[in-house]
């Protein structure tokens, strides 16, 4: 492997974990709850609908909402590490190609 791969593998990464909080944010999982008339509310609203009226407990919502609150655990910003760095990898193997 070359520089140019670390550079990438290691780019994707750090975009994944920091890059994560600012999307939950932008699509409506905010510290202070879900936003009004967010992407997020209406996820809410289908899972609510579907659950005879609440969310639950594990679902995706619930999950999202906990990192939009409170942050992504060591394990969830290793997670998004991981898969940051493989978007880094693939957009470098693509280059390659072109």
């Amino acid at each position: 492997m070359g520089l140019l791969t670390f550079v990438a593998l290691g780019g994707g990464a750090v975009v994944g974990v920091v890059g994560a909080p600012v999307v939950l944010g932008a699509i409506g999982f905010t510290s202070a709850g879900i936003a009004a008339g967010s992407y997020a509310a209406s996820m809410m609203s289908a899972a609510a609908v579907a659950n005879g009226g609440g969310v639950a407990a594990g679902s995706l919502v619930a999950v999202l909402q906990a990192a939009g609150a409170a942050g992504l655990s060591t394990a969830a910003n290793l997670v998004v590490a991981s898969a940051g760095a493989g978007v880094g990898g693939t957009a470098l193997g693509l280059a390659a190609l072109i």
